[in-house]
């Protein structure tokens, strides 16, 4: 079947395309009143980062995390996500969320506190796979912010899709759908830093730290931009891993990315081992692997599978398939008091569905290693008009308007069958706002931000304002879904769920992660001896 066919086959059932699973997670930088990284640790009042179900720490204690529940409703989803962020401001102490991507005035490395989630062994883990972060790649890579979206279909929209299936069979032809999306996303998922890239300039002292050939032009005392970029974030100068670029992991089908994947958790590292792994008595990371852990790949989107206790996420996909694909090339959406719009959920929805039902054959390494210069050249210089991308690694390029324009009219099919079961037009709505900026690059997320950079003299000047724009916004905003006592509620069961874990512990550090890292030391002894032998 065609695209338009396998459309017309789920949309005959309105559960299909109304059910939709969303959640979101958004990363926002605490930042004093004059613009400069926090150096507090995380509010008291928000209780423990390692067990709080919807505000935690990323890697820095200044660094928060939001995270909503499942969600089937668009207004739900994005009202949880409010009130999450009005509860918060109500812990900060004078201080503001910072509303873009790109950190704030960073001064050092010293000034970024690793995130702490206490004395328990999980919690010890937790910090020291940041430490190992920083030793590897500096903090001030690892306090970029962005938003992820999670995503799953429900089961009417399989059913439709692929009728009666023994649970085995619908286990599999699921989990290869999802990789055919995945596929296609990196074939086409460029359109979100095209539309929603929110980085096209950074603080000089995020520059300071990477290094850089690109030629940046400057504004004010110390901002930098690329005056076509829309998502540095996505570029070299966010996050990178070059250790990983020879693992070339394959998303032909699930058995595939979990053999790269436990290839990459296995694989030494020289430059890594440089670092060392235990200095006079100090952790400086878990270990000297390509990755410490699955969690440190570094992808534009993820298949994952909820974990159960003790479970690795790989060991979830291997046990059940895949469950929801995590999108991680969202930019902060800086006009936003939350990050994020309705008009993008609704477009990922759109996108992601087309992506689904759409054609998407395997790929090999040289053609996602073309669909990767794309992204490149979108983040880059997404907003030349006269810029083409390829089709392929056959040497054939088409304009991105063209070629946007020729996606947004089956983004617009899916839209219509989406409108018909929720029986109004907001989808429809949705992808006619967008189709005007795939014309327009000046009507762009980071068109916008850029003109206000320049016209402010800065990224300072402008995150300062919106950030206090925001903070008002949350301030005198009613709780839509939760309730300050929920909120409250959790705080403090939180804090009593971390001293359990802390009284539970029966290892030492050494002996915890000696028993967390069996397989894969194991399996490295295995391969090693193997070597040997041959």
């Amino acid at each position: 079947m065609n695209f338009s066919q396998k459309l017309q086959q789920v949309a005959a059932n309105p559960d299909a395309l109304t059910q939709l699973g969303r959640g979101l997670e958004r990363e926002a930088l605490r930042m004093t009143q004059n613009g400069q990284l926090s150096t507090d640790p995380h509010p008291v009042g928000l209780g423990s980062a390692l067990t709080n179900k919807w505000i935690t720490t990323d890697f820095a204690e200044s660094l928060m995390e939001f995270i909503t529940p499942v969600s089937h409703e668009v207004d739900h989803l994005l009202n949880q996500l409010s009130d999450i962020h009005q509860f918060t401001y109500l812990k900060l102490n004078n201080e503001q969320l910072w509303p873009m991507s790109m950190p704030c005035f960073v001064g050092c490395e010293d000034d970024i506190v690793l995130a702490q989630y206490g004395t328990s062994n999980t919690g010890r883990m937790k910090t020291l796979y940041r430490e190992g972060l920083k030793h590897r790649y500096g903090s001030v890579m690892q306090v970029i912010s962005g938003v992820h979206f999670n995503f799953s279909f429900p089961d009417a929209f399989w059913d439709q899709l692929f009728g009666e299936q023994s649970p085995e069979a619908r286990q599999a032809s699921v989990s290869d759908a999802y990789f055919a999306l995945i596929r296609n996303y990196y074939r086409f998922g460029w359109l979100i830093p095209y539309l929603f890239g929110a980085s096209p300039a950074l603080c000089g002292s995020f520059l300071e730290e990477s290094g850089t050939d690109l030629p940046f032009e400057k504004v004010g005392r110390g901002t930098y931009f690329l005056p076509t970029a829309t998502a540095l974030r996505l570029s070299d100068l966010g996050y990178t891993n070059h250790e990983q670029s020879s693992l070339k992991i394959g998303f032909n089908s699930l058995d595939q990315y979990l053999d790269g994947l436990r290839r990459a958790i296995r694989t030494p590292s020289e430059n890594f081992a440089e670092i060392g792994v235990k200095v006079d008595g100090e952790y400086r990371q878990l270990n000297a692997n390509v990755l410490q852990i699955e969690n440190e790949l570094y992808a534009p989107i993820r298949p994952k599978r909820v974990t159960q206790r003790g479970e690795k996420p790989s060991e979830a996909l291997s046990r059940g398939g895949v469950e929801y694909i995590e999108v991680r090339s969202l930019d902060v959406n800086p006009f936003s008091p939350i990050g994020i719009t309705a008009d993008q959920v609704r477009f990922l929805d759109v996108f992601l569905t087309w992506a689904v039902l759409s054609p998407s054959a395997d790929m090999d390494d040289s053609e996602l290693a073309c669909w990767r210069d794309n992204w490149n050249r979108v983040v880059l210089d997404g907003r030349n008009p006269e810029l083409e991308l390829k089709i392929g690694c056959a040497g054939e390029r088409l304009t991105l308007q063209a070629w946007g324009t020729r996606v947004f009219a089956e983004l617009n099919e899916v839209a219509k069958a989406m409108d018909a079961a929720a029986g109004n037009d907001a989808y429809q709505q949705t992808i006619a706002r967008l189709q005007t900026w795939i014309d327009d690059p000046s009507l762009t997320l980071s068109a916008q931000l850029l003109t206000q950079i320049r016209e402010q003299q800065g990224i300072g000047a402008v995150g300062k304002g919106l950030a206090q724009a925001h903070t008002d916004t949350l301030l005198t905003s009613p709780f839509r879904f939760y309730s300050v006592e929920q909120f409250e509620q959790e705080s403090q069961d939180s804090l009593a769920k971390q001293q359990q874990i802390e009284q539970a512990d029966t290892l030492s550090f050494d002996a915890f992660l000696d028993e967390y890292f069996a397989d894969i030391k194991a399996d490295m002894q295995a391969d090693a001896s193997v070597d040997h032998t041959a």
